[in-house]
C-alpha cells in the first residue's frame, strides 16, 4: 500500500522546532498499517529536518547555536547573496543536516503512529531569519492493517 499526502507547516522563526505531533496527525489521517514506512521530504532548500532529543528545548538550542557559529552570514566569498544574508548559510546547512527522513510506522488501535525511541523527535530546522511556511511529502508505504467490523 503506498499513501502520499502534503503538510503545510506554520511559518517559524530562525531556529529548531519540534514537530512530531504535526506530522503524526498527517499520518493517523492514511490508512492503517501493520508495519510500514513513512518518508518525509521537506520541499525547501534552506531549511532542514533531523530526528533527535525532543523532550528538553535546550537541546534545540544548544544546536542552533552551534551551527549559527559553524556558518555564519555574510561570509566574504558566499555570492548567493540577492535573497539575504542568511540565505546561502541556509542552504549550506540543510545540504549539511538534509531535507528527509525515513522513519518506522506501526498501527496502534487501529491509528498509525511513529514507531520512535523515547526521547526521539522531528525537528524542522529553520535557517531563515523569515523562511515562512514550509511543505512536507509524506509517503506511506506498508502493508495495509484491515480492521474487522
Amino acid at each position: 500500500m503506498w499513501q502520499r499526502d502534503t503538510l503545510t507547516l506554520s511559518a517559524r522563526k530562525r531556529g529548531f522546532h519540534l514537530i512530531s505531533d504535526e506530522v503524526e496527525q498527517a499520518l493517523a489521517k492514511m490508512p492503517p498499517v501493520s508495519v510500514g514506512l513513512l518518508h518525509v521530504q521537506l520541499l525547501h532548500t534552506s531549511a532542514s529536518l533531523t530526528l533527535n532529543e525532543n523532550a528538553d528545548p535546550d537541546v534545540r538550542h544548544d544546536m542552533d547555536a552551534f551551527l549559527r557559529r559553524l556558518v555564519p552570514g555574510n561570509l566574504p566569498y558566499f555570492r548567493h547573496t540577492l535573497e539575504g544574508d542568511d540565505d546561502m548559510p541556509a542552504h549550506v546547512l540543510a545540504s549539511l543536516l538534509g531535507t528527509q527522513l525515513t522513519l518506522p510506522v506501526e498501527a496502534r488501535r487501529g491509528v498509525n503512529r511513529l514507531a520512535l525511541g523515547t526521547w526521539q523527535g522531528i525537528w524542522l530546522g529553520e535557517h531563515r531569519d523569515h523562511g515562512g511556511s514550509r511543505r512536507l511529502c509524506l509517503t506511506l508505504s506498508g502493508e495495509q492493517l484491515y480492521l474487522s467490523d
